[in-house]
């Protein structure tokens, strides 16, 4: 069991939603992929529906079904797999919307639609300039005319079209303006084809916040439905966003030590002066980051601190200075509003705040706020 405690206040995430949503016209697309950013997939997902969201946007298709089985109804769409991992007649069956990038992904879908008596609901997905994932678009011929035969066949409907940004998080970089550019050549072909694609996405959460020409018919936040968005607010408000997440820990011992003591495995800090160092209960067991050594930020009693020495597989320490009022069993704010920021953390571990919430968040949710 972890020794983090990870709680997450869900109405947060609500507000974030109805926030995103005013700020565009098209219908909004929470993505709630990897356990919703490690803030829990059933409930984020909830939370994200009660704020407006109209859609839901898993990679993986068991995310998709597990939401099914919990009982969501509404829109939601899957895109990360390929044909032999596909579970396609458990999508089609539960009438979730799935990527196809492929001539083979097309004829698995197109098998279950078949074998299950209902016709797929599909999204031609298009790598407009990512690198990743989307069919390439000198492969798009072939795909979106191997679309609109099983679109007359009657097995599939084409619903919608779709690709990623490689570069959003940086406003009026060039190649923003070139993938909208290749995407709108994409539906071009998707129309004369006769395919409907009325359900067009390219926005992720940068662009849903300053592209809103490029919001098409649905938005794609992802990051930013946790209160974390990608790029600044020009007005220093956090686009109105909450983060959710808050992860604490506990200090389960306090000494007080010379001028000269190392601390932890290879003495990386060695106190200047006499102190008092308080041990904190989590470690990279638990998903603090070893990287964070000596960086890491935590918040004592109100009062700002950083990790002590290298951060071991669970536990770390602080140096909390002499005198400091630190007893056994106060709480260490690693993460939340009264606390350092999922931000500052990956500043001092070397990595985006995406990673952080994940890392603390996945399988380590202890309760809601």
């Amino acid at each position: 069991m972890s020794r983090l405690n990870v709680t997450i206040d869900y109405t947060a995430i609500t507000t974030n939603v109805a926030a995103l949503a005013a700020r565009t016209t098209a219908d909004v697309m929470a993505v709630v992929k990897a356990d919703a950013y490690g803030h829990g997939l059933v409930a984020s997902a909830a939370a994200a529906r009660t704020g407006g969201a109209g859609w839901l946007g898993v990679a993986q298709p068991q995310e998709a079904l597990d939401l099914r089985a919990a009982g969501d109804s509404g829109a939601i769409f899957t895109w990360l797999y390929g044909p032999d991992d596909m579970p396609a007649h458990d999508l089609v069956a539960a009438d979730v919307d799935v990527s196809v990038s492929s001539i083979e992904v097309l004829a698995v879908v197109i098998e279950a639609a078949r074998d299950t008596g209902r016709t797929a609901r599909i999204h031609i997905g298009v790598d407009t300039g990512l690198g990743r994932e989307g069919c390439a678009m000198a492969q798009l011929p072939a795909l979106v005319d191997a679309v609109a035969a099983a679109q007359r066949d009657g097995v599939v409907d084409a619903v919608g079209m779709w690709s990623h940004l490689a570069w959003a998080d940086q406003p009026g970089h060039p190649t923003i303006d070139a993938q909208a550019a290749t995407f709108r050549a994409a539906l071009d072909m998707a129309s004369a084809a006769e395919l409907p694609t009325t359900v067009r996405h390219l926005a992720n959460s940068a662009c849903t916040l300053t592209r809103p020409d490029l919001h098409f018919d649905v938005v794609r936040p992802g990051i930013a439905v946790y209160g974390l968005p990608p790029v600044a607010d020009p007005d220093g408000a956090n686009w109105g966003l909450r983060p959710a997440m808050r992860v604490t820990s506990r200090v389960v011992a306090v000494k007080s030590v010379d001028a000269g003591q190392g601390v932890s495995y290879g003495h990386t800090y060695v106190t200047e002066q006499a102190t008092t160092l308080a041990l904190v209960s989590a470690g990279y067991a638990d998903g603090v980051f070893r990287s964070a050594s000596n960086a890491g930020p935590v918040t004592i009693r109100g009062q700002r601190y950083t990790v002590s020495g290298r951060v071991c597989m669970d536990q770390f320490v602080v140096d909390v200075g002499q005198g400091a009022p630190v007893a056994v069993g106060d709480e260490v704010v690693l993460v939340g509003p009264d606390g350092p920021s999922a931000t500052e953390w990956a500043d001092a571990a070397g990595t985006i705040d995406y990673e952080v919430v994940c890392r603390f968040g996945i399988g380590r949710i202890k309760g809601i706020a």
